[in-house]
C-alpha cells in the first residue's frame, strides 16, 4: 500500500487543481474604464481521469485502472477599477468554496469539501490605445493558504502553502472584428513543509517543493455584435517539477489544451460560459473537461 500510494500522490503533485484561476476571457486584456466596482459568481465543475507518467499511460497496479476525481466549486470574486497614477488598473479578491472528489479506481481515496486558497490580484495598464484597441496589461497574484488542507488526504482543496503569480498580456486587432491575444505567466510556489499522504505514502510528514510554472495562451477573440463574444484558446504549460525533502521528484508539467469561451452582454449582468480539455500531457492526471459559467454584474 505504501508504494501504491507513493505512486498516486506522484501523481496529485504534477497537476496544479487550481491552474485555470490565470486563464483569461475574451477582452480581459482590454482595460476597463475606472471607478467600477463588479461582483462576480463563477461555478466550476472539472474531471481528470488517466493517469500519465513521462507521457506513457499508467494503467497498472488497480488503483490506475479507472481513475476519475472530480471537482466542482462556486467562486465569489469582487473587484474595483481604479486608475493608478493616469493608468488603469483593476484589484480583486476571490474566495472559492467546493468539493473534490475521488472517484472510479480512486474512489477508496476520502473527498474533500470546504473552501479554496484566497487570491488577491492587481492589473494595470502601461499601455491602453482604446482607438485602435491596442493593450498591454501586467498582472501580479497572491494567492494564501486558506483552503481546506489535511495531511492525510491525498485530494485537497487547499495546497497549504503560499503562491505567487506575474502575468503580462498583449491584445491587438487582426481584423475589424477580431482581435488577437496573447499572455504569458509565472506562477512562484512556497513551501509546503506539513506534506503527509501526498508526500510520504502515510503518516510521516514531509517537505514539498516546487519549481516554477510557466504557462502561454494564445488564441482570436470575435466580437460578434454589441451583445454577443466569443473567443478560442490554445495553452502551453511547462515547468513544476517538484521535490520531496530536497529529493527532486523528476515531473515537469507539459501540458497542452484548449479553453472555448463565449459572452454576452444582458441586462442581468455580463453572461460567461467556458469550455475545455488536455490534448496532451506528460505528467498527471489527464483534464478531460473544464466548465466554467460565471455571471458578473457592475454596479
Amino acid at each position: 500500500m505504501y508504494r501504491i500510494r507513493t505512486a498516486l500522490l506522484f501523481l496529485v503533485l504534477t497537476r496544479p487543481f487550481l491552474a485555470w484561476a490565470i486563464d483569461l476571457q475574451p477582452n480581459d486584456i482590454v482595460a476597463p474604464p475606472p471607478d467600477i466596482n463588479a461582483i462576480t459568481i463563477s461555478y466550476f465543475n472539472t474531471e481528470n481521469s488517466t493517469a500519465y507518467v513521462n507521457g506513457s499511460v499508467k494503467a497498472t497496479p488497480a488503483i490506475y485502472a479507472n481513475p476519475v476525481i472530480d471537482t466542482q466549486l462556486a467562486i465569489l470574486r469582487g473587484a474595483r477599477t481604479y486608475t493608478l497614477g493616469e493608468l488603469p488598473a483593476v484589484s480583486y479578491i476571490q474566495l472559492p468554496y467546493g468539493t473534490m472528489r475521488p472517484a472510479g479506481s480512486l474512489a477508496a481515496q476520502p473527498s474533500d469539501t470546504g473552501i479554496g486558497d484566497l487570491t488577491i490580484a492587481t492589473a494595470i495598464w502601461p499601455y491602453a490605445d482604446k482607438v485602435n484597441r491596442t493593450y498591454v496589461g501586467v498582472a501580479a497574484y497572491f494567492i494564501s493558504p486558506t483552503g481546506s488542507y489535511s495531511s492525510q488526504r491525498a485530494f485537497n482543496l487547499g495546497e497549504n502553502r503560499f503562491r505567487s503569480d506575474l502575468q503580462i498580456g498583449f491584445q491587438t486587432p487582426i481584423t475589424k472584428s477580431v482581435d488577437g491575444m496573447v499572455a504569458v505567466d509565472t506562477m512562484w510556489f512556497g513551501g509546503n513543509g506539513q506534506c503527509g499522504v501526498a508526500c510520504t505514502g502515510g503518516a510521516t510528514i514531509a517537505s514539498l517543493t516546487q519549481k516554477p510554472l510557466t504557462t502561454t495562451q494564445l488564441g482570436p477573440i470575435w466580437r460578434i455584435n454589441q451583445i454577443f463574444t466569443v473567443g478560442a484558446s490554445y495553452f502551453y504549460v511547462a515547468g513544476g517539477a517538484t521535490s520531496i525533502n530536497n529529493n527532486y521528484r523528476n515531473n515537469v508539467v507539459n501540458t497542452q489544451r484548449f479553453l472555448l469561451s463565449s459572452q454576452a452582454h444582458t441586462p442581468i449582468g455580463r453572461i460567461s460560459l467556458q469550455y475545455g480539455r488536455d490534448m496532451e500531457i506528460k505528467n498527471g492526471f489527464v483534464q478531460t473537461r473544464v466548465l466554467a459559467v460565471r455571471l458578473m454584474k457592475d454596479f
